[in-house]
């Protein structure tokens, strides 16, 4: 039978996370972690559960946690948001994207993306009939560069896709970078799709940035984001998206025949922890920047060379001073010989550069990136 995605196989994130559980490997591949979540968000759920909260809620998503999400807007990033007509819950990031995407892009379209890029994004435009227009991300600072993409604009170009903090790189978008955007997707009368997830994980004393802040971004956006990542609930694939009372309504047409809904008591349970720990996100840069600094500070002295990444719990590792082996071949030897799974950039681009990276996941307790830093750090080859 003929696909409609035959250039698609199993994630890189499932086949890393299989290939480590098999041969008992650390796993610093697949973006999870491996802490619980605050002890109040899971009494929440077991009480919303025990209290029978356990039928389908509104299709847009539970009022109360709608109604929290736009406090959590304004009080993180000054912004107003309707709860009503502008915020919709659903069932993972992953899932708003592809909603957003089937919502406004239709066959011939054009999608500019940047590679690395998530591994979601392409196939949800070529479902929807569009087609992907990749452009890479500049070596080694991985930044956009605005030349290529006046160079990559059409009559058909209809979308641009951006992720800031970025997986996999852990690179962040500037002012600068935002107001280029929305001078040409005013220009052009451009869609944008702002992958949010990492909003609260940016460090070294910046602040997340985002399309919601550009009153012109904000008109032609939307911008998905995912309680997984905030609270360390990704097994619980809820976030939201945020959008114009105009791009909502499409989106939501979309929504309600591929999932319905998003799951009542995680709702409940989320609504009730954002309203009596309102500044939790704000806990999480410093966190996160401890673990990014232990990490990279276990690995000084060692072959490999990095820098620090802005955003997210992702590191990259150059080890062109260690190994010559292609990424996708090294990251397997490393799961199954040395007992450490990470994640090859190459496997996010149309045409992989010539570059010797690996992502690192420091979403994991401690002493794991201590014990996963001292065996990169043991590693030799001839």
């Amino acid at each position: 039978m003929h696909s409609k995605l035959p250039d698609v196989g199993t994630t890189i994130f499932t086949h890393m996370s299989a290939l480590a559980t098999r041969h008992k490997a650390l796993n610093l591949s697949q973006g999870f972690p491996d802490f619980d979540a605050p002890l109040p968000l899971r009494e929440a759920l077991a009480r919303r559960v025990m209290e029978g909260d356990n039928q389908y809620a509104p299709m847009a998503g539970v009022m109360l946690l709608r109604e929290q999400i736009a406090i959590q807007l304004a009080r993180h990033h000054g912004v107003q948001c309707n709860p009503d007509s502008e915020i919709t819950v659903v069932p993972g990031a992953t899932a708003g994207i592809f909603c957003a995407i089937m919502a406004s892009v239709h066959p011939g379209d054009e999608v500019i993306v940047f590679d690395p890029s998530y591994d979601s994004y392409e196939p949800s435009i070529n479902l929807a009939g569009g087609r992907a227009v990749h452009i890479p991300l500049t070596p080694d600072q991985f930044a956009i560069d605005w030349e290529r993409v006046v160079s990559a604009l059409s009559p058909r170009t209809r979308m641009i896709i951006i992720n800031s903090p970025h997986n996999p790189c852990g690179s962040t978008l500037s002012s600068t970078d935002l107001a280029e955007l929305a001078r040409l997707a005013e220009q052009h009368d451009l869609l944008v799709l702002s992958d949010e997830v990492y909003e609260h994980l940016v460090y070294d004393g910046a602040k997340h940035l985002s399309v919601l802040q550009s009153s012109i971004l904000r008109a032609r956006s939307f911008v998905t984001f995912s309680f997984g990542k905030t609270f360390s609930v990704t097994g619980w694939k809820t976030g939201y998206c945020v959008a114009p009372p105009a791009l909502t309504t499409l989106l939501r047409q979309v929504h309600q025949f591929v999932s319905f809904v998003a799951v009542t008591p995680v709702q409940l349970a989320l609504a009730d922890f954002m309203d009596s720990h309102p500044d939790y996100p704000s806990t999480l840069a410093d966190f996160y920047q401890h673990k990014r600094d232990l990490f990279c500070g276990a690995l000084k002295g060692s072959l490999f060379t990095l820098t620090p990444c802005a955003g997210t719990y992702f590191q990259l590792l150059d080890y062109r001073a260690v190994s010559e082996q292609a990424d996708t071949v090294l990251c397997e030897q490393w799961t199954t010989e040395h007992g450490l799974a990470s994640i090859p950039i190459s496997v996010f681009y149309q045409q992989p550069p010539l570059q010797h990276y690996l992502r690192f996941c420091f979403a994991k307790r401690d002493e794991v990136l201590l014990q996963a830093a001292e065996i990169l750090r043991n590693m030799t080859y001839e």
